[in-house]
């Protein structure tokens, strides 16, 4: 596959990667290579990295929890400390081998330390090749609120070896997908057809979709690098899922969601509010709904938890003069950004993902 220009990083796949990043390596006088890995990437992608990686440089492994739970600032005080004492400075690499919480916390350790060393990201995740690989979105959680701290910032390169999804289990496989669904909807049918029958959709194809995916993104994110209208887009669902996701991970009594998991019922409930406010079409809405109930399971929500739900929409990054900002839908690829819901509609809106 070809590897994709993107702002001021280039995305390599596959056997380039490798290539390219001995190159950068070897082009570049880094001091001293720094990798941070989690536990599970620490034995399943961190071998294989390290074999193909050819440099006689220092290399010091850093390893933090997995979790989103453990995206946050106390994760970044312990690595800028683990960085200091190994005698880090300005002309170090640091290399993120993970997924969406080890790239964005990896990078924005990265371009904060000393105010900024260079860093390359190797997502292993679905998600993190589809969403977080392009975009230059480094940052952390504040307590249970989505990426409240953080920077735009590019790695030198993104490097997906598509073989690491090998590793995954199947929930981070659809937690993956969410956001290319999410792609076509945003997109147009073009892309969005080919995931009508998502038992199809297998590996062998996977890569041709990352690709696309990428692209994708890649387009809406060099219009737009600071998110100040097309690039809001890329938010669809997740105005609904980040607050249902932030509401999961805060309560004790809830089993916490999956990134993908809670923007599947954010796209849903989007959807629905895009048929009541904007003339989306309804069996459409009806038509998206079927689509990722039959591979996603029904997220069960009780009374009291709409108005929690609600109450953590004013923390979306998205709003601006005390208004909370959706992204809807007129039609498949036609968004409609900063439109303003009243609650009474939310509320409908889960009483269709629950009817």
């Amino acid at each position: 596959m070809d590897s994709i220009k993107a702002n001021d990083s280039i995305v390599h796949f596959n056997e380039t990667c490798y290539n390219n990043i001995n190159e950068h390596i070897k082009s570049n006088n880094f001091s001293k290579i720094f990798i941070l890995v989690d536990e599970n990437t620490h034995e399943h992608c961190l071998p294989k990295f390290l074999n193909r990686l050819e440099t006689d440089k220092i290399i010091e492994i850093i390893e933090i929890e997995s979790g989103e739970i453990n995206k946050n600032i106390d994760t970044c005080v312990g690595v800028w400390n683990t960085l200091s004492e190994l005698d880090a400075d300005r002309k170090s690499l640091m290399i993120n081998i993970g997924g969406g919480v080890i790239t964005d916390l990896g990078g924005f350790v990265a371009c904060t330390f000393k105010r900024g060393i260079s860093y390359v990201n190797v997502p292993t995740t679905l998600l993190s090749m589809v969403d977080a690989s392009v975009g230059g979105k480094t940052g952390v959680d504040l307590g249970h609120l989505k990426n409240q701290i953080g920077v735009i910032s590019n790695p030198d390169l993104v490097l997906i070896d598509t073989s690491f999804l090998d590793t995954l289990p199947k929930e981070q496989m659809r937690s993956g997908l969410a956001e290319m669904l999410k792609h076509g909807l945003i997109t147009g049918e073009n892309y969005w057809n080919k995931f009508q029958d998502l038992s199809k959709l297998n590996l062998d194809n996977l890569d041709e979709l990352i690709h696309e995916s990428v692209i994708i993104k890649r387009n809406v994110v060099e219009e737009d690098p600071f998110e100040n209208g097309l690039r809001k887009t890329l938010n669809f669902g997740h105005t609904l899922g980040h607050a249902i996701e932030s509401y999961f991970l805060s309560n004790e009594n809830k089993t916490t969601l999956l990134h993908g998991e809670a923007i599947i019922v954010g796209m849903i409930l989007a959807s629905y509010i895009s048929t009541e406010l904007l003339g989306f079409q309804k069996q459409t809405t009806q038509n998206i709904k079927d689509l990722f109930l039959s591979y996603y399971d029904k997220v069960t929500f009780e009374d009291n938890d709409y108005d929690a739900i609600i109450e953590l929409l004013k923390y979306d990054k998205k709003n601006n003069h005390g208004n909370i900002n959706f992204v809807l839908l007129e039609s498949i690829g036609t968004c409609k950004i900063d439109c303003l819901v009243d609650n009474n509609v939310i509320l409908d809106a889960f009483q269709f993902y629950a009817s």
